[in-house]
């Protein structure tokens, strides 16, 4: 159940990663510096943020930071759901504000019940979720600011890459907090009550015991 749980949170995060793209007012931080990524490179969207995880998690894990599982699927799965679902078109494009907003919300909606099922699912949280971790405990910063100054910065690169700010860039900044508080609130759901699983505790429990 655990393993369909992070399956199905991180597929609803790809979707409402795309449904927010689409919606042409502007992308959220990470997927500014994944889109400006990818124009300049050439690469797709999805390979672009399959890329940058693998760069953020070495440095996260020679700095001490143990990695989960889901940290390690959640750097893979999202990229080539988005991948497909842009390949495949699925998911409309709009050029209309109303529209737009819609989707936005409704983006945002999809990501925060993604986050829900993936951080149920105890196997990790995702390598930049690591960082602003590995950040706070070096600088010895909050861990609002941490995140902060990491979004400003990869939104600023990202933008010079390339990649759309927009109003969607601010709303999604100031609604996730709000989207994440009220449907971990429906859901009941008590994030600091998880205990995330490393790697090795995940092998540790699927290994057979011997007879």
């Amino acid at each position: 159940m655990r393993f369909l749980y992070m399956a199905t949170g991180l597929t609803l995060y790809a979707l409402g990663i795309v449904i927010m793209i689409n919606t042409n007012m502007g992308y959220a931080p990470w997927e500014v510096f994944h889109v400006g990524l990818a124009r300049t490179t050439g690469l797709s969207i999805g390979v672009a943020s399959i890329i940058a995880g693998i760069v953020i998690v070495i440095p996260v894990t020679l700095l001490g930071e143990k990695l989960g599982f889901g940290t390690i699927v959640s750097m893979i799965l999202p990229g080539i759901v988005i991948d497909i679902l842009f390949y495949t078109n699925v998911v409309p494009v709009t050029e209309n504000i109303v529209n737009g907003i819609v989707m936005l919300i409704t983006g945002l909606f999809i990501i925060t019940v993604g986050l829900y099922f993936y951080i149920k699912s105890a196997f990790g949280v995702g390598p930049r979720d690591n960082l602003i971790v590995v950040l706070a405990r070096k600088t010895k910063f909050p861990i609002g600011l941490c995140r902060s100054m990491i979004e400003l910065l990869v939104t600023v690169i990202g933008w010079l890459l390339g990649g759309m700010v927009g109003i969607g860039t601010v709303i999604s900044v100031i609604a996730i907090g709000f989207f994440i508080q009220i449907i971990f609130k429906l859901f009941k759901f008590d994030v600091t009550a998880v205990k995330h699983e490393t790697l090795s505790d995940t092998i540790r429990l699927l290994e057979i015991p011997k007879k």
